[in-house]
Parts: structure tokens; C-alpha cells; sequence
């Protein structure tokens, strides 16, 4: 499908509330198995406030969530998922790549290779531009 997703149709999907949301956006998804989404990083991100003061950089552990979150739409957003959550239990050959800062625009890609019922399995890539930042193979636990 290509219809841009908005923010209300994803809260209507994800359990995360600010400030624990990460993306903003599902620009692509195709019958559960892929997903595009966006999340725009900017200055007024809490956790900058930390990490770091004087040279703000989004955490690993945060891109990671947003992955999480994108492959857990793509996983919950069909009918027969109604009312569960993803939780995220796991991510294999994690690799950091780019740092992300204030002001990219972190396009998050994911790739459902394995959708049981109470378990999933997302390649995911989150990229700034061309960039790949992250890349990671998440597992979810589906309740």
C-alpha cells in the first residue's frame, strides 16, 4: 500500500505514547511482510539533553526501539493482530554504522522474515539519507 500512514492510524496500532514513540510516519506497507516508516530526529528530543550535551547523538538503544516499533506495525497493523502488542525480545548481528544527530531524517526499513502467532522475526535498516545507520535483526514476542 502506498498511503502515508499518520500518527493517529499508528497510535491506533502501537501501544507507545510520547515520549517513548519513535516514528512518526509509515510511508509504505505491503501486506505485513515490509514496512518504510520515518522518524525526524530533532533538537528537542529529551534524551539529547544527556547524550550529549555539547555533541547530540541519538542513542544506539533508541534507533534500535524505533526499528522495534517499525517492524511491530508492519506486524500488528492486519486484522487477525487486533488489540496484541510486539513486545521486543531480542536483536541478532546488530551493527552501528552512522551516527544520527539533530535534524536527520531516519528512514526505517523493515522485512518480516518470520510471523507465527506468537512469535516474529524483522531484518530491519534504519538509513539517513543513503546511510545506513543501523541494521539489525529484531525478534518479537506477540501477546
Amino acid at each position: 500500500m502506498k498511503e502515508i500512514i499518520s500518527i493517529e492510524k499508528i497510535l491506533d496500532v502501537l501501544p507507545h505514547r510520547y515520549p517513548f514513540l519513535l516514528i512518526d510516519k509509515v510511508l509504505e506497507i505491503q501486506d505485513g511482510k515490509k514496512i518504510i516508516a520515518v522518524k525526524n530526529v530533532t533538537f528537542n528530543e529529551s534524551f539529547f539533553q544527556g547524550h550529549f550535551p555539547n555533541k547530540p547523538i541519538m542513542p544506539g538503544v533508541l534507533i534500535l526501539e524505533a526499528l522495534a516499533q517499525t517492524g511491530a506495525y508492519a506486524m500488528l497493523s492486519s486484522e487477525s493482530t487486533k488489540g496484541k502488542i510486539a513486545l521486543f525480545v531480542g536483536a541478532d548481528n546488530v551493527r552501528f554504522r552512522r551516527s544520527v544527530v539533530p535534524g536527520d531524517v531516519l528512514t526505517l526499513e523493515g522485512e518480516i522474515i518470520k510471523n507465527r502467532a506468537s512469535f516474529g522475526k524483522a531484518k530491519c535498516v534504519a538509513r539517513v539519507g543513503e546511510e545506513i545507520a543501523c541494521e539489525a535483526e529484531i525478534l518479537f514476542a506477540i501477546r
